[in-house]
């Protein structure tokens, strides 16, 4: 019946009006009766936000200088290393990086985030604060301690504490940016949950999402603004050297990346795009049979070391030794965590990530996409869909194989005029300027001269 209380009725009232009341509550009447009062409860929120944000700019307005907070759960989903960039470099902005708690799965797995992610942005000279004061086991109010003028989020859904969710602040100027290119069915969570609907600015991708946005989002799209994608705005910096962090370095080993997804089959998952469980195997073997040309980095999503952990799937002392494995391959390696540079210094990409099938697209470089059922293509939205034919596409052993030794190997990449044509026409920023710095300059514009 949709409502907390159903349960509980349902102990306390006979069977028969239980029934008939689960009977009317699914009749047209009552639904469209509940669609109505959503509706005008949404619309009362919305228009409570929008004055938030009214009140909030005009105070942020008269100040010189902002306090950002960019909240982030994971490492590899940070894609405002552009943006914090011109901020940093900026005398008009105060960022700082918060390492919020990522609340999905045990006590061990969160803190180990919350280390790894601090310890890489601290090494990496970031202004950077765990939220986890551990000195005291207390949870870090940023409200009261920073009170942050602009907050960036990294993660769309309830995956951390409540006080770090866009719920808490509502009465501040908000932004979010998709941690990875969308390019699936999903709408309504791409465009149309809490984040999307009530953060201040919402800054897209593609002039496709933003029509699909208008179609999907409850806001009708009030809140965005098309400015490319950051997270690959280094690919369009040509003075930018990429570290580089693979293993072999002799450039004649052909550098593959093996990018598995989370989405494993019978784990709940709405896409189930991971082949992860079939190919598992078969890559270590492929790093043996290939050994003295190729070197394969396994560049796992970070949830799927969560997932493998559970005692139905893998159990964590099977996925512990896997992962550890790819470490001790001569011509394998783990690579975890932030990615431009391992992109930019590969020679070619096998994976089944959605995002990857844009975000690879920057690289310009051969990419193989694994899959079973030809269906997949449904599961893309429009852009998913052009970028999908572009790609080579891998449905068995052979095909991998075929992929390393004809297109790695000997060069036959036949689909690169394909992706380029892609790249150009949908998914390079506007004004021929990066994302990041479309962010920062619609940022300033509208906080530091709005008459403009």
């Amino acid at each position: 019946m949709g409502y907390k209380i159903v349960p509980t009725l349902k102990k306390k009232l006979p069977q028969f009006l239980y029934n008939c009341l689960k009977i009317l509550y699914k009749s047209k009447i009552i639904q469209t009766l509940l669609e109505q009062y959503r509706k005008l409860r949404f619309i009362i929120k919305f228009r409570n936000v929008q004055s938030n944000h009214s009140s909030a700019l005009a105070l942020v307005q008269k100040k010189d200088k902002i306090k950002v907070a960019f909240l982030l759960i994971h490492e590899s989903v940070w894609k405002y290393e552009e943006v914090y960039k011109l901020m940093i470099n900026s005398n008009r902005f105060e960022p700082v990086v918060f390492v919020c708690p990522y609340t999905a799965f045990s006590k061990e797995i969160m803190l180990r985030e919350i280390h790894r992610t601090y310890d890489s942005f601290k090494s990496k000279g970031y202004n950077v604060v765990k939220t986890l004061d551990e000195s005291k086991g207390k949870w870090l109010d940023l409200k009261k301690i920073y009170r942050p003028d602009l907050v960036f989020f990294t993660n769309p859904g309830n995956l951390t504490r409540p006080e770090y969710s866009i719920t808490n602040y509502q009465n501040c100027l908000t932004c979010y940016v998709p941690y990875g290119f969308k390019n699936s069915y999903l709408y309504q969570s791409h465009f149309n949950s809490t984040m999307q609907n009530f953060v201040w600015k919402f800054f897209l991708e593609t002039e496709i999402h933003k029509k699909l946005s208008k179609q999907y989002a409850r806001n009708k799209s009030y809140n965005t603004i098309v400015t490319g994608f950051p997270g690959m705005d280094k690919f369009l910096q040509e003075n930018y050297k990429p570290k580089d962090v693979w293993k072999i370095k002799d450039n004649k080993i052909k550098r593959i990346i093996w990018a598995p997804h989370h989405t494993i089959k019978g784990q709940g998952a709405t896409l189930d795009y991971s082949n992860f469980l079939e190919y598992a195997d078969f890559m270590i073997e492929i790093t043996k049979k290939y050994n003295n040309l190729i070197q394969i980095a396994f560049k796992p999503h970070p949830v799927l070391r969560a997932k493998l952990s559970k005692d139905e799937v893998w159990g964590k002392t099977k996925t512990d030794r896997y992962y550890s494995k790819w470490s001790e391959i001569d011509n394998g390696q783990l690579q975890e965590g932030e990615y431009v540079d391992l992109f930019k210094t590969s020679d070619g990409m096998i994976h089944d990530s959605s995002s990857f099938v844009i975000e690879y697209l920057y690289t310009g470089k051969p990419v193989m996409f694994l899959f079973e059922n030809d269906n997949i293509v449904d599961k893309f939205n429009e852009v998913g869909k052009l970028a999908f034919k572009s790609l080579y596409h891998g449905k068995s052993f052979e095909d991998v194989d075929k992929f390393i030794n004809n297109v790695i190997l000997n060069g036959m990449d036949t689909r690169y005029s394909d992706r380029i044509k892609i790249y150009n026409s949908i998914i390079k920023p506007p004004n021929n300027i990066t994302a990041s710095e479309n962010i920062v300059n619609y940022l300033e514009s509208v906080i530091f001269n709005p008459n403009i």
